[in-house]
């Protein structure tokens, strides 16, 4: 889960140089309208790729990893419906 997240991650920043390099050294010459719209789609990329890159997968335990707690490790498992291998 994490390679597809880092692959579309990297994915969408790439996108995002591009229409900026495109904007201002190609679509400017042509129409600076257009540069500027691509610039500003390329400016709402960065955010959508930071939410993509840090969902949380179906599989993914981050909050509620195992504290070393024995007591509270079982509690946890329990809520979640897992069995932890002894």
């Amino acid at each position: 889960m994490y390679a597809r997240r880092r692959h579309l991650y990297f994915a969408l920043m790439g996108t995002c140089l591009v229409l900026f390099v495109l904007a201002w050294a190609v679509v400017r010459l042509v129409s600076t309208e257009a540069a500027v719209g691509m610039c500003v789609v390329a400016m709402l990329i960065p955010p959508v790729a930071a939410i993509v890159a840090n969902r949380r997968g179906p599989d993914d335990r981050w909050w509620d990893a195992p504290s070393g707690d024995p007591r509270s490790d079982e509690w946890w498992d329990e809520l979640d419906g897992r069995k932890r291998p002894r």
